[in-house]
């Protein structure tokens, strides 16, 4: 898959956005980095899409834009000229994939059926927009089709909210979802850029699902660890679990026989894609230990930790 579209990927979610003011670009730009997702698809909807997508670009190198609603390769080259690192269309357009592959920019054209799919797959595509998806048959449709073509991803727009766009990013035959709820025209024609942000950070913290799962405490002896096992466990009405390298009391509890990762202990968090968890927090300059990862037999992320301990405690992050 090419490296534009597997960083899309990390990001799971793409602000599909229409801009009819330019001078909104750069604050629209701003609440969404703000929010947590420096990404988005600026539609080819409105005149000042091009100048849009420029001042954004210019003003955020870091951040990835792309441009949607592209229906021919003239738009194409005005798109990419301007900044924008992929490319969105709203049907399959033989030609405007040709050009997009030609001048060597990810393209992902719409599609809605198995023929689409199977033209898409002809030019050499393993990536296709599922668009419009909820009125298209949703979630079930794309697992209906999908089974025939086994390397395929989607990326599906049209009909996903907060209610909805879960469900799709935990199907593993989604790269990930467009969506305009938190970037709707009425918010960004009112100027209001607190409330994207704000939107746009409900909605990130939706997709990694961030949970405490249990503290882990370093004990000097197992002798130790299991005399604080047990007192946890008389105190709060807990089950004592011990193990091979350390006790739980209940589920919350851990307690080492012997100090391991962090100073005091450590802190489990379970998020739901672990990779796109760690993506979002190494674009906030976290560091992971890269010996520390765990993968599940069948090869994806299980578990990785911190490089640094915050207030003595190492932080490990789960797969639910």
């Amino acid at each position: 898959m090419n490296e534009i579209l597997k960083k899309v990927g990390l990001y799971g979610i793409v602000p599909v956005v229409k801009i009819d003011d330019v001078e909104k670009a750069v604050p629209l730009a701003k609440a969404l980095c703000e929010g947590g997702l420096p990404v988005a698809e600026i539609t080819f909807r409105t005149a000042c899409a091009e100048e849009a997508i420029k001042r954004i670009t210019a003003e955020f190198p870091n951040m990835l834009v792309g441009a949607g609603t592209v229906l021919t390769p003239e738009q194409a080259d005005k798109a990419v000229a301007a900044g924008a690192k992929f490319i969105v269309s709203p049907g399959l357009n033989p030609k405007v994939v040709k050009h997009c592959i030609d001048i060597g920019v990810p393209i992902t054209p719409g599609c809605s059926n198995p023929s689409d799919i199977e033209a898409a797959l002809e030019l050499g595509l393993d990536v296709v927009k599922f668009f419009p998806a909820e009125a298209a048959g949703g979630l079930a449709m794309i697992k209906a089709m999908s089974a025939p073509y086994g390397g395929l991803k989607f990326m599906p727009t049209g009909g996903l909210n907060e209610s909805n766009i879960l469900s799709y990013l935990k199907f593993n035959k989604i790269l990930a979802c467009g969506g305009s709820y938190m970037v709707s025209s009425d918010l960004i024609n009112a100027g209001e850029f607190d409330k994207i942000a704000e939107l746009t950070r409900a909605a990130v913290m939706q997709m990694h699902g961030f949970e405490l799962r249990h503290v882990g405490f370093n004990c000097e002896s197992k002798e130790k660890a299991l005399a604080a096992m047990n007192l946890i466990c008389s105190l709060f009405g807990l089950e004592p679990k011990p193990g091979n390298s350390g006790a739980f009391a209940g589920k919350e509890f851990e307690f080492m026989y012997t100090p391991f990762h962090g100073k005091n202990g450590h802190i489990a968090i379970a998020v739901n894609f672990l990779d796109r968890a760690v993506f979002y927090f190494q674009n906030m300059g976290i560091e992971f230990e890269p010996e520390s990862y765990e993968k599940f037999a069948r090869g994806e992320s299980k578990a990785v930790y911190f490089k640094d301990d915050i207030a003595g405690f190492a932080f490990h992050l789960l797969q639910k």
